[in-house]
């Protein structure tokens, strides 16, 4: 088996540290993924919501009462413009990725396909597409993390994109113009990806926040265009990979970390409107999400939590109590990437959101917190 190299590595990804022998681990362990995840001593039930997913990602309920997964997608084979050193050469499609509806746990398609990419065989050609869809109002809008011309996609930038009625989508911000334009004080230059690799987005006021991991920053976009940097994360906290944001009074925002895991090493970040930044909770392993119930309690998502190289089956879901107790929710998932709570108080996971090449396997699991 190919042997991981020890090095910095962002949410793009996760996909050069999924390497073979994740991927083969991933493969021939998938007939099993629904039977894995379980709940630990809170007496948790954890049950399978959806399937038939593609490389799921963020996810919200629409104010139909609907769940909305943006999916990474199945990537493409058109090459990109430049190559990204760590992870490349990229190679895209504007049209493999999608935004999902779950209607009787099965996915159905919103409106026109997006674009979707991958990192090079050798690195095991893993997906970025749609990373997270938010609504304002029932408007619904999707964040773009895999495109742009460094993704094998040069006709469509990473975007935050409106969805319209009618099935088509228009751009409301072009990101990857913005990060070009608006350089962080310390990009690492290791894995610098010209696009960005946008991960998590939330709707606050009218407005949409986004978090960026690859440059670090959190980013206010209006739903006229505007794109406005609230937080410079890599000017205090150097390249630790923020990826997963949360609002509850102030921004809450946690990180993935670089590779290989070293377990604890994770944290949450409590950043306030004018961008300031400060450490609010630590231990953690590669945070992917994170959530707030109605009793102020801190719900995070760990994607894999063994130290060394990512690990399927050791993904789990944390409570952080005002206190700062912390007690194990679920554990046993298989490479989760987003969380949102639901309007019955449950918490939805998209699971299997990186990992398997097959079609169709990614999953959103329910969690039920009594």
């Amino acid at each position: 088996m190919k042997k991981l190299k020890k090095q910095p590595v962002t949410i793009a990804a996760l996909t050069t540290v999924l390497s073979a022998l994740t991927l083969v681990l991933a493969f021939a362990l998938a007939s099993e993924v629904a039977a894995k995840p379980k709940s630990a001593s809170t007496q948790a039930t954890v049950s399978v919501f959806a399937t038939g997913l593609n490389n799921p990602r963020g996810l919200k309920f629409g104010p139909d009462g609907f769940l909305y997964v943006a999916e990474g997608g199945i990537g493409g084979m058109d090459p990109a413009c430049v190559v990204v050193a760590a992870v490349g050469p990229y190679t895209g499609s504007p049209t493999n990725a999608r935004v999902s509806r779950i209607v009787n746990g099965v996915p159905t398609p919103v409106g026109d396909p997006l674009p979707s990419s991958q990192t090079s065989a050798a690195t095991g050609s893993l997906i970025s597409g749609v990373a997270d869809v938010a609504f304002i109002g029932d408007t619904l809008y999707a964040l773009i993390g895999g495109a742009g011309c460094s993704h094998g996609v040069p006709t469509i930038p990473n975007e935050v994109i409106r969805l319209n009625d009618d099935g088509s989508w228009t751009q409301i911000a072009d990101l990857s113009a913005f990060l070009m334009a608006n350089p962080v004080k310390n990009p690492n230059a290791d894995d610098f990806e010209p696009d960005g690799t946008w991960y998590s987005m939330i709707a606050l006021r009218g407005d949409l926040y986004a978090v960026e991991p690859n440059h670090g920053e959190l980013d206010r976009i209006t739903t006229s265009g505007q794109i406005s940097r609230v937080a410079d994360i890599s000017a205090t906290q150097g390249h630790i990979v923020p990826t997963a944001i949360a609002d509850h009074g102030n921004f809450y925002v946690g990180n993935l970390n670089t590779f290989p895991i070293v377990p604890g090493s994770s944290k949450i970040l409590k950043i306030n409107p004018a961008g300031n930044v400060k450490l609010d909770v630590q231990g953690l392993t590669t945070v992917l999400g994170l959530v707030f119930d109605g009793r102020d309690r801190m719900y995070v998502l760990e994607t894999s939590t063994a130290a060394g190289d990512p690990t399927p089956f050791t993904g789990k879901v944390l409570r952080v109590d005002p206190s700062g107790k912390q007690t194990e929710i679920a554990s046993g998932l298989f490479f989760p990437t987003g969380m949102t709570l639901g309007p019955d108080g449950a918490l939805y996971v998209s699971n299997v959101g990186f990992g398997p090449p097959p079609v169709g396997l990614g999953q959103v699991l329910k969690i039920t917190v009594p």
